[in-house]
């Protein structure tokens, strides 16, 4: 089993962060805008989000270097923000869609398990540790991606309430182009400690341990 986890952990990685980026396609274009669906993106086939740094080396070198977190992203799926509903708050839905999908699979891994132990079909720890694995990378892309800063969803999702000249600022462009870079530079240097607890809390909860 040991020998799998790591394909297990690399897939099921990439899966979670497809369905993040093809839950913001979806409600996007719930909210009126078709522009996901006519570039073939509402779609669960990795082939067509995958980053090839972002998506594969990325987690592999993580997995393989034995970082204590594990992060992983696909292309973002394009939108239209003028085409959605609600257009104070559309951008916002969007942005949330993605670590809400994350959470959804979190929770429903978490039922499987606990039905799967109350009928003891849970009896290896090879099992419990892959459900572990599959709960807490989805509670982790949750989490990070709710991280109000640019260009995580969060700084999206409470957008609205920020004031106008800060969000048009070019300090505030400039972030959202390049706030990935900083993001991991901050995380590689110790930052995930202060997201660690959240993950661990929220993951436990739904294993029930």
């Amino acid at each position: 089993m040991d020998g799998l986890l790591i394909p297990f952990i690399i897939a099921i990685l990439i899966f979670s962060a497809v369905m993040h980026e093809v839950s913001h396609g979806a409600m996007a274009y719930a909210l009126g805008d078709p522009t996901a669906k006519m570039q073939g993106r509402l779609t669960m086939n990795p082939l067509v989000h995958l980053d090839m740094y972002g998506s594969v080396i990325l987690p592999t070198l993580m997995v393989i270097l034995q970082v204590p977190f594990l992060f992983a992203y696909a292309k973002p799926v394009p939108y239209n923000p003028y085409n959605l509903k609600y257009l104070r708050w559309g951008e916002s839905l969007v942005a949330v869609a993605g670590p809400l999908s994350n959470i959804i699979l979190a929770l429903l891994l978490g039922l499987i398990f606990q039905v799967a132990q109350y009928f003891n079909f849970i009896n290896s720890s090879e099992l419990f540790y892959l459900f572990l694995y599959a709960i807490r990378i989805n509670i982790l892309l949750a989490v990070f991606n709710l991280v109000p800063i640019p260009p995580l969803d969060g700084s999206k999702v409470i957008r609205p309430l920020l004031p106008y000249n800060w969000v048009r600022s070019t300090f505030y462009i400039r972030l959202e182009q390049q706030g990935m870079m900083l993001l991991l530079v901050v995380l590689f240097l110790g930052g995930f400690q202060l997201l660690e607890p959240i993950i661990n809390g929220v993951t436990q909860i739904i294993l029930g341990i």
